[in-house]
């Protein structure tokens, strides 16, 4: 019987083999790279900004299947949104994949991201998961202490 972890993981398969927004863009208002020492993944996050609301993102880079299908499931669902929606997202994203409970409207917030949710399952394939996160959290922000966000 087909079930919800192998729909998950076909959703994230499907999202490594043809990710979306992948590439880079001209005149971002924000990009940062971020790199997963453990893993080796490399990424840049591209932004296009129009006040506190996200036009364009995509992201360019070199990863796992867990880190490439983490950013492009990323960039569909806080492309539109504002900052402030956004920031929402990747805190529950965080709960998310950090094992919490969530409730409802938790739940509510992640809305397609809620696929990456089977990661708990592996905590080794954590931080491959979470580097984009983590990477455009802190473009967003303005919170990096560098050009390169890391994991560790």
């Amino acid at each position: 019987m087909f079930g919800a972890d192998d729909l998950y993981q076909e959703i994230i398969m499907d999202h490594n083999r043809s990710p979306r927004n992948y590439g880079s863009m001209d005149n971002p208002t924000v990009e940062l790279e971020g790199f997963n020492p453990l893993c080796g993944d490399q990424i840049k996050v591209f932004v296009l900004l129009d006040e506190d609301k996200i036009v364009d993102i995509v992201f360019d880079g070199i990863g796992c299947a867990i880190s490439k299908s983490s950013a492009s499931i990323m960039t569909v669902e806080l492309k539109g949104k504002t900052i402030s929606d956004a920031q929402a997202i990747f805190d529950a994203f965080r709960l998310m994949i950090t094992g919490k409970d969530l409730d409802d409207d938790t739940l509510d917030v992640l809305g397609d991201v809620e696929v990456l949710g089977g990661i708990t399952k592996y905590p080794a394939r954590i931080k491959c998961a979470s580097l984009a996160w983590h990477t455009v959290n802190s473009a967003l922000t303005g919170d990096a202490i560098s050009d390169v966000v890391t994991t560790e």
